[in-house]
């Protein structure tokens, strides 16, 4: 697994928490919806790094 990319995803995990809080806290559905997108990415991200490593395992 490409530790770069597990952290690219993690950052992008952050700063989707981080927005999605100041949409709680403004009010505004927009920023919150994009920070749960954005938390939604990160997810897929981290998805997509497992089936890697897995592939990569069997391979062995």
């Amino acid at each position: 697994m490409s530790l770069e990319e597990r952290a690219k995803a993690t950052a992008k995990n952050i700063e989707g928490k981080a927005q999605e809080a100041v949409g709680n806290v403004t009010g505004d559905p927009e920023d919150k919806g994009e920070g749960k997108a954005k938390q939604s990415e990160s997810e897929l991200r981290h998805a997509v790094e497992d089936v890697k490593d897995k592939a990569k395992d069997a391979l062995k």
